[in-house]
């Protein structure tokens, strides 16, 4: 077995010199540049950057929802093509996107409808999941009934499901107010460390991305390259208290100061 296919396997995403353009009426838009980048298995991952850097664009080629234009990207071992057809991961959006007409029990089933899942393991799927972000009771609400926060919580519920390997989410609690979001994040947190699941977690906040992650993909300006990658060296069983540490206030420093540097990217 070579290096490189060794090195495949070993990481969950693993992407080589990766470009996109978009092609418009006006001029080409260069969204990404030469990307380089390799998500092991089981880390918490946070892109954080400016507007418009290309987070969600690179999570989008991740998810097999854009074609790159250049280099190449690996998805657990395989293209994003081949890792989207047996829905080897899950996608959580800023928006629950929740249909308003199914009960929370019945968002949660539709895609393993679509799957197939016949309907005694669609329900066990279903309460498993509910379990694991603690809206137990909740199956026959709709979601009009439920807070933004706990709408956010049936979507990352949907998304696992089907027992992804990969969850892809993008900016999940960007669109709620502070206490909710450093609610859902302490205990997303807490679900991570459980299952430990690769997670590719994209957001504007430097605290958020501190506090979750075990590694920091700082980007530039369009077009988004990535400045730097930072360790987290924080506890693994932390809580919202340890924003308060001198340790997390040097990582916080760290990703502004790659911020900083991303700006003045030439």
């Amino acid at each position: 077995m070579s290096a490189a296919s060794t090195s495949a396997e070993a990481n969950a995403v693993e992407a080589k010199n990766l470009d996109l353009v978009f092609q418009t009426r006006d001029s080409p838009i260069q969204a990404l540049s030469e990307v380089n980048l390799e998500i092991r298995r089981g880390d918490f991952i946070s892109f954080i950057g400016p507007s418009g850097c290309g987070k969600t664009t690179l999570l989008r080629v991740i998810a097999d929802l854009e074609k790159p234009t250049g280099g190449s990207i690996v998805v657990n071992g395989v293209s994003p093509e081949q890792a989207r057809l047996p829905r080897a991961y899950g996608y959580v959006f800023q928006s629950p996107a929740l249909f308003p007409w199914r009960t929370v029990e019945g968002n949660l089933k539709l895609p393993l409808e679509i799957m197939g899942i016949d309907a005694v393991e669609r329900t066990r799927r279903a309460k498993e999941s509910l379990k694991m972000v603690n809206l137990e009771g909740f199956e026959k609400k709709f979601p009009w009934q439920l807070s933004g926060g706990m709408q956010q919580r049936v979507s990352i519920a949907r998304a696992l499901t089907f027992d992804p390997e990969l969850l892809l989410m993008d900016e999940p609690f960007g669109a709620l107010d502070e206490i909710v979001r450093d609610q859902l994040n302490e205990h997303f947190l807490r679900l991570w460390e459980k299952n430990r699941k690769t997670v590719v977690f994209v957001t504007h906040s430097i605290p958020e991305a501190a506090y979750l992650s075990t590694r920091i993909v700082v980007m530039s300006p369009r077009p988004g390259r990535i400045i730097e990658c930072i360790d987290s060296d924080l506890p693994p069983d932390r809580t919202l208290d340890i924003r308060e540490t001198p340790e997390f206030l040097d990582l916080s420093h760290r990703i502004r100061e790659g911020l900083r540097a991303g700006h003045s990217y030439d």
